[in-house]
């Protein structure tokens, strides 16, 4: 059985274009740090995570910046996908 997407669309390139407007949005918003593009919240692990194993040290983190301008990059990527 295969999958069918509409007009050639996949979940990958929605993924792709989604990123890019994370991407190209927080990049906006950092050129304009006074400004409302950059009103955010942050999440994740404030401190990095460490498990030592005895042999191997292995170091989880993970943060996650949401800004307005990212949001806004989130809407052209859909709409851009939509487009597709």
């Amino acid at each position: 059985m295969s999958k069918s997407y509409g007009a050639g669309k996949n979940s990958w390139s929605c993924f792709l274009l989604i990123l890019a407007g994370i991407v190209i949005g927080g990049f906006i918003g950092s050129l304009f740090p006074s400004t409302f593009l950059n009103y955010g919240k942050e999440f994740g692990l404030t401190q990095p995570l460490y498990l030592d194993l005895g042999i191997l040290v292995i170091t989880f983190g993970l943060t996650i910046k949401i800004t307005i301008a990212s949001i806004i990059g989130i809407a052209v990527g859909l709409i851009i996908y939509r487009m597709l």
